[in-house]
């Protein structure tokens, strides 16, 4: 099983990056898959969950209208477009995979704990 993150790097605040997360041996659809962030002396905290079988998406209120979460399943990949970034942005952003499918919104909170496999994780820096 892998989970491969990249994308990240330095950004000001106002600009974009794109995250993207490569997952193979395992079932895609079976999952859902969640990105965490966590930034320095905090803990780790889900920004952004899809379905990997219906590609309903859901997002953290902190982020809700900047971020937007989308699935190839003809690739195993999932993206995430992060726009007009901030500061309290900075982080490492870690994509997760959790079964079942529709963890996303039948779950409650996005729990660290509760994922099935992890990436390795990609930094993203936002400067002021």
């Amino acid at each position: 099983v892998q989970l491969v993150e990249s994308g990240g790097g330095l950004v000001q605040t106002g600009g974009s990056l794109r995250l993207s997360c490569a997952a193979s041996g395992f079932t895609f659809e079976s999952h859902a898959i969640v990105w965490f962030r966590q930034a320095p002396g905090k803990e780790r905290e889900g920004v952004s969950c899809i379905s990997g079988f219906s590609g309903n998406t859901y997002y953290a209120d902190s982020v809700k209208g900047r971020f937007a979460i989308s699935s190839d399943k003809t690739k195993n990949t999932v993206t995430l477009q992060m726009n007009s970034l901030k500061p309290e942005d900075t982080a490492v952003y870690f994509c997760a995979a959790v079964l079942p499918d529709y963890y996303c919104s039948g779950y409650g909170p996005w729990a660290p704990r509760a994922m099935n496999y992890w990436g390795k994780g990609t930094r993203v820096t936002v400067s002021s």
